[in-house]
């Protein structure tokens, strides 16, 4: 029986003499991110990207000669015929429309995370992926890493005792000019549609769905409760410092302690707490540390590329890393922050500014240590008494499945 990994292979060296048709809606942000990685499987003769849309040209160079360029979706499905895979990285909350549009063709649809702005959007594009039969990806990268098929093996084996709780902990840099690149930064919602442009659902939604992916939630039917305690110290909508805390329908804790108000950016992390142990797992690294009685062990793992792993679904039926239907616990969440009170701003008094004009940000004095303790302690700041910390946890209601 062909292996997910020899079926990838066999995918590939399918598609090396017939390469998929590739479309990209999104080329600036993070869409020069899959620029780089369509390019890099277009001399491996996988794919051919042969059409891009954006209301903004692209820069340059930045194309292959056999790429044609729209304005939009629309204009591009009506011009281009045979796709293969649409990758949709554009703004939050043209994820929805945009999705759909891709869905109505006979192409695969890798989606940016986070996958819509809202629940009700979230089980429309279910609806739609279903009766479409096509695989839909989404693109939380981190999944892709090989470390999570070895942090199921230690748990297995018991190598940290029993798991008793996870914690997730950001803390990144995000200036001025952050909050001005575009209209929707920020934003909780333009003009009545939903944005959910928060810490916890873009800079570091990974560090969410990494932890849910490691406590085995995917699906809404894996989450009990979501509390969410949500802060702000810039001038903006949406909360930029706050703490997420999760229960699994078994009963495990997960507190996402996050913010983008540090002193200074550190690759995050993801902290698994064991009755003999923690295992720590820095998900943009791949690295995963190991702490018992018996010592301390580090080791860096590889990573499937999510556009390949989608091919190889397109192809050969492989699972998917990232499927939309795994993302359902993470629109749990989103659906908690969005349908929470706006943050509360912190005292201006807790906060200094480091730098000059646009380059200026925040740094909420003593974050580091507060992240730490609300993850260690499955506390939100409140409850462990920061004093600017004037919320309280807001319950999310989990609707019924």
């Amino acid at each position: 029986m062909e292996t997910a990994t020899e079926a990838a292979g066999s995918a590939a060296a399918a598609s090396a003499t017939t390469p998929a048709r590739v479309a990209l809606v999104g080329v600036h942000g993070f869409g020069t991110h899959h620029l780089r990685n369509l390019q890099r499987l277009q001399a491996a003769g996988s794919v051919s990207l042969v059409a891009v849309a954006d209301p903004q040209p692209p820069a340059p160079g930045a194309l292959p000669p056999s790429a044609a360029i729209y304005q939009g979706l629309e204009e591009l499905l009506t011009a281009t015929r045979d796709l293969d895979l649409v990758i949709v990285a554009t703004p939050i909350q043209t994820h929805a429309p945009l999705a759909l549009a891709a869905l109505a063709t006979d192409a695969e649809l890798y989606l940016e995370k986070p996958p819509v702005a809202s629940l009700a959007d979230f089980n429309r594009l279910c609806t739609a992926a279903a009766r479409s039969g096509h695989g839909v990806q989404i693109g939380f990268q981190s999944l892709g890493s090989h470390a999570l098929g070895a942090i199921e093996e230690l748990l297995a084996a018991g190598t940290i005792g029993t798991l008793e709780g996870i914690s997730a902990t950001g803390r990144w840099v995000r200036d001025r000019a952050y909050y001005t690149r575009s209209r929707w930064a920020g934003k909780r919602s333009i003009n009545g549609v939903d944005v959910v442009d928060g810490v916890a659902t873009n800079p570091l939604a990974h560090a969410v769905a990494t932890a849910l992916r490691i406590a085995g939630a995917r699906t809404t039917a894996d989450l009990a409760s979501v509390e969410t305690e949500l802060y702000r110290a810039n001038d903006i909508e949406s909360d930029d410092t706050s703490v997420i805390r999760i229960r699994t329908a078994s009963g495990l804790p997960i507190t996402c302690a996050l913010t983008i108000c540090a002193a200074e950016s550190v690759e995050p992390y993801v902290t698994l707490q064991g009755s003999a142990g923690t295992a720590v797992f820095h998900y943009t690294e791949d690295r995963l540390t190991v702490e018992t009685a018996a010592g301390r062990t580090e080791e860096t793992f590889g990573r499937d590329d999510l556009a390949e792993n989608l091919l190889a679904h397109r192809g050969h039926g492989v699972p998917l890393t990232s499927s939309l239907a795994d993302s359902g616990a993470f629109m749990l969440v989103l659906e908690a922050i969005r349908t929470a009170p706006p943050p509360a701003p912190i005292d201006p008094a807790c906060v200094r500014w480091e730098g000059e004009g646009d380059a200026a940000h925040a740094v909420v004095v003593g974050i580091e240590e507060a992240l730490e303790r609300a993850g260690r302690q499955h506390a939100t700041f409140s409850e462990i008494g920061l004093p600017w910390a004037v919320a309280a946890p807001v319950a999310f209601d989990i609707p019924a499945s």
